[in-house]
């Protein structure tokens, strides 16, 4: 795969930020307090068990779960005080499980991500027609664009909704679990584009279960547990014993990766378990 954005020197623009977010469903907290900053030009990878707060975390981000108390920073802008057309011009997010249009081709499929820029006065234009070429030229599927999105592989697929983001063109990019299901070949394509997005400029948060591959394709691991963030930092600097004995109830080896030295976790078998 090969982008084709503008570049935006990492640090230009102000990124993502949460401030004190408390968010959940009546009589049950979810989000407690958190507070989280992400640069422009970087990626984020939240991790923690499951049910600890995630992927309510990305929903209220996105301005699809309102908080009970707390602010949203994207692009510099309060994103709940936004209209929800001028939000979706700041934020994209891909959902765990997204659905299309039945029999939907992939170039109609990313042609919905230009739909935050139409309106009665803005009509398809050359600038949509080209948002939509290069987000199939940044995801490898330009010669899918006239297949059904139904027919192709789980791999493919995902490629084409992560175009689909792409075209709409925000400066902040939440990805829910983008290589759950995903064999390890397409999980790495994936997680090599994420990459490029975040050199082109574009702020990256994604959730992912996967500790090792949050450690090498991250700038920063954000901990949750029980809702909250434990740690936030650098790879190296938060993965160690202490936190996924804390976070995940496992005692662990933290090994350097070939090449790179990220860490590594080895979970050490359980008290009677079989070696």
């Amino acid at each position: 795969m090969n982008t084709q954005m503008t570049a935006t020197p990492p640090g230009t623009a102000p990124g993502l930020e949460a401030r004190a977010l408390h968010s959940g469903y009546p009589g049950r907290p979810v989000v407690r307090d958190v507070g989280l900053t992400v640069p422009a030009g970087h990626v984020a990878a939240v991790v923690g068990p499951n049910g600890c707060g995630k992927s309510t975390l990305l929903r209220t981000v996105a301005r699809l779960h309102r908080p009970a108390s707390g602010t949203v920073l994207a692009d510099g802008e309060d994103v709940w005080g936004l209209s929800r057309r001028q939000a979706a011009h700041r934020i994209a997010l891909l959902p765990q499980s997204p659905r299309a249009p039945e029999a939907v081709t992939v170039a109609g499929l990313v042609r919905y991500g230009r739909h935050p820029h139409q309106g009665l006065l803005r009509q398809w234009s050359r600038a949509d027609e080209d948002a939509v070429r290069e987000a199939l030229a940044a995801t490898g599927t330009t010669d899918l664009a006239a297949e059904r999105l139904d027919r192709l592989s789980g791999g493919q697929r995902q490629r084409c909704w992560l175009a689909m983001v792409l075209a709409q063109h925000t400066p902040v990019i939440l990805l829910d679990e983008p290589t759950s299901a995903l064999d390890l070949g397409h999980a790495v394509d994936v997680l090599e584009l994420v990459r490029e997005v975040a050199a082109a400029g574009r702020t990256v948060v994604m959730v992912q279960h996967d500790l090792a591959a949050a450690a090498r394709y991250a700038d920063t691991i954000v901990t949750m547990k029980d809702g909250r963030v434990v740690a936030q930092g650098a790879p190296r600097d938060v993965v160690d014993e202490t936190l996924i004995k804390e976070v995940y109830g496992l005692e662990a080896d933290i090994l350097p990766a070939p090449g790179d030295g990220s860490p590594v976790v080895v979970p050490r078998a359980r008290s009677g378990a079989a070696v």
